[in-house]
């Protein structure tokens, strides 16, 4: 199949999914935009030397037949799509859904962290690609999205600064790895403690979020809760859960990180692994040439039969 791999344009990305070294016996036919490299230094010649075809962004997109973007493809875009990405349905990717994937008959493999999965004329499949795949991107994200958030603040956490964790899962594990550097001041809370947060929430001074709430769900932190915050609270939704988990909230960008409502800070980047995104791409390279890249991915197309 032939798999076009384009740059991606979401504000602030810069992570390479598919580096040369890890290109080795692919099933698939590999065009690459040219410049895909170009954040980590990598030479086009170095994709070609690997077999890669480097061809014009225009030229990949009309030459393709599926095409590969790391994270939600942007509107500029939108009259040649055929994807396997991060697409987030429930998430940012939601409006993107409905007005491209819906009406254009896509089909959209979504390399979801925890449970990936392809989306079909309003049908969810099995994916075959194995579960929790890509926990260490979600690890990074709340590991940097913590770091950028403090500086962003101005605030470096000393024993003094009260903090919850919410959640356990990679994204709340990244998170906590990383503050846990500057203080020990820090409970983790869970779904099954959640009820003992709520009742105090009101001492903390920074509240860290690493929970996906399903969309019928209630907000763990509704409205009239937040009101109840201290002022000067700093939120830092590290699951990036805009609206969802914490009430209202909207998603910020890597230019203008926080934003402030009634004396609290809110935080809620939602592409925080490309800020170490050196790091991030060996990682995410190595894992998708051997998951997805290496094995034909027109087994992908095998729904609509």
């Amino acid at each position: 199949m032939k798999i076009g791999l384009v740059k991606a344009n979401f504000p602030g990305e810069r992570r390479v999914p598919l580096l040369p070294k890890d290109i080795k016996d692919f099933k698939n036919e590999i065009l690459v935009e040219e410049g895909f490299g170009k954040f980590l230094d990598i030479d086009d010649q170095d994709y070609i030397d690997k077999g890669c075809h480097i061809l014009s962004r225009a030229e990949v997109f009309a030459e393709s037949e599926a095409i590969f973007s790391l994270k939600l493809i942007q509107p500029t875009d939108y009259s040649h799509l055929r994807i396997i990405g991060w697409t987030h349905p429930f998430g940012s990717g939601q409006s993107f859904m409905k007005e491209q994937a819906l009406p254009k008959k896509l089909i959209v493999v979504d390399l979801d962290s925890n449970s990936p999965c392809i989306y079909y004329e309003n049908e969810i499949f099995e994916s075959g690609i194995p579960k929790g795949l890509l926990y260490k991107n979600s690890f990074y994200a709340g590991y940097a999205g913590v770091i950028d958030a403090l500086l962003q603040y101005g605030l470096i956490p000393t024993e003094e600064t009260k903090i919850a964790i919410l959640g356990s899962g990679n994204v709340a594990q990244g998170a906590f790895s990383s503050i846990s550097k500057y203080s020990s001041n820090i409970r983790m809370y869970y779904r099954k403690t959640m009820s003992i947060f709520k009742e105090n929430c009101t001492k903390y001074d920074i509240i860290i979020n690493g929970i996906e709430i399903g969309k019928d769900d209630d907000p763990i932190l509704s409205f009239s809760e937040q009101k109840s915050l201290k002022k000067g609270t700093f939120i830092i939704d590290i699951a990036a859960d805009a609206g969802n988990t914490i009430e209202g909230t909207h998603f910020t960008t890597m230019d203008a990180p926080i934003y402030e409502n009634d004396g609290k800070y809110y935080y809620v980047v939602t592409n925080t692994p490309s800020l170490i995104y050196r790091n991030v791409s060996q990682e995410l390279s190595k894992i998708l040439s051997e998951n997805i890249f290496s094995e034909d991915c027109s087994r992908f197309l095998s729904i609509k039969s």
